[in-house]
Order: C-alpha cells, then structure tokens, then sequence
C-alpha cells in the first residue's frame, strides 16, 4: 500500500479511519485480528526490499549469509530458507576444504549468488501475480491447464510453485525451468478456442511436443 495519499498509511491517522478501512477493504481479517486497530498504530510501518549485493565476502575473513546478502520480499515464503541453504552450503564447504577459508567463501558466493537471485525475482514475480492476475481469465485459464497436465505427466510437467517449495533443486534452475514452462504456455493460450478444449488431447499431445 502506499505512504502517502488516498488509501495510503498516511491517510489512516485514528481508530476510527483504520476500523473504516478494513471494513471496506478487509472485512474478512476483522474477526480475526482482535486487536486490529491497537495491533495497527503499536507496529511501525516499513518498506519492503530486495537486497541484491556483491562480493558477498572478504578474503578468509568475513562472509555474509542470509538477509545480509539477500534480502527478498515475502511472497513465496522462502526468506529463511534460502538462509538455511546458506548454511548448508557453507556447511559441505567446510568439509571439503577444511581451514582454507579464501576457497570456502569464494565457492559459497559462487555458488549462491545465482540462487539467491533467482528467489529475489520469483518472490517479486509472485508478488506481481498475486496482486494484478488473479482476476484474470487467461492467468487462471494457465494455471488450469498446467494443473491438469502436471498431474496426467508429473514426470515431465512441475508447476513452477511446486519446484521451488516443494524440491531440493537450485532457485536458479526453478527460474530457467519456469520461464520455458511459462513460454510454452504462452504458445498454448494463442490456440483458438483454447478456451473450450483446454482439457483435450489435441492439446496434451500439443505440450508433450513443445516440451521436446
């Protein structure tokens, strides 16, 4: 939401205006939250931000891990887990490498960099998708027809969703996959009368042959 202006934080002063507005805009979250409006003025409004930096370390001496390096916006959940990968992977460096530090942090930044950028722009993607495509027929259409063949080819066919918060593979290759996925799709909604035969064989047949 915004700072300043009409259904901006700055707009909501007093109790009265903030119980007014999720009336009319969050009705649903009222009962709730039954300190709404104490919940609301005792919690300090702050901006949401990506954090994209580099070098991530010094030398054998410093190395940054999680929001430090990587600080992403909230939308697909993946904050403290991508944290956790951090560790992990400084984890099997440390192993490998013993006490030549120089090598564990240069191959940790290395390898995570990728990764960590990777969720930065999925979260902002799902941000994206969450706030403006919900409500739209061709957006809902995709995910339909993804669903649907996922589940009559989940060897070949993993929603972009799932791969990232359900499998241990890289944020990177999530990325790459989905944005093929998201190519074919787009190939697949140019169909006439997608509409009415989204469920068929003709274009089951028609995925199969773009995923080759």
């Amino acid at each position: 939401m915004p700072f300043e202006g009409e259904n901006s934080f700055a707009s909501l002063t007093d109790r009265k205006l903030v119980e007014a507005f999720f009336e009319k805009n969050l009705p649903d979250t009222i009962d709730v939250i039954p300190n709404l409006t104490e919940d609301f003025f005792a919690n300090p409004t702050s901006t949401l931000v990506t954090m994209k930096c580099f070098p991530w370390t010094y030398e054998d001496k410093v190395a940054l891990i999680g929001d430090a390096s990587h600080a992403i916006v909230p939308f697909y959940g993946q904050g403290m887990n991508a944290g956790f990968e951090d560790i992990s992977v400084l984890y099997e460096l440390m192993n490998q490498y013993g006490d030549d530090w120089k090598t564990i942090f240069s191959e940790y930044e290395k390898s995570r960099k990728p990764n960590a950028d990777a969720i930065a722009e999925l979260s902002y993607r799902n941000f994206m998708e969450m706030s403006s495509k919900t409500a739209d027929e061709k957006f809902l259409l995709q995910k339909k027809i993804e669903k649907h063949f996922a589940e009559k080819h989940p060897e070949k066919w993993l929603p972009l969703y799932d791969r990232v918060t359900f499998s241990h593979r890289p944020y990177s290759e999530a990325l790459a996959i989905g944005d093929c996925q998201n190519a074919i799709m787009e190939e697949i909604l140019k169909i006439e009368n997608i509409e009415n035969i989204w469920d068929s064989e003709e274009i089951e047949y028609k995925i199969l042959n773009l995923l080759v």
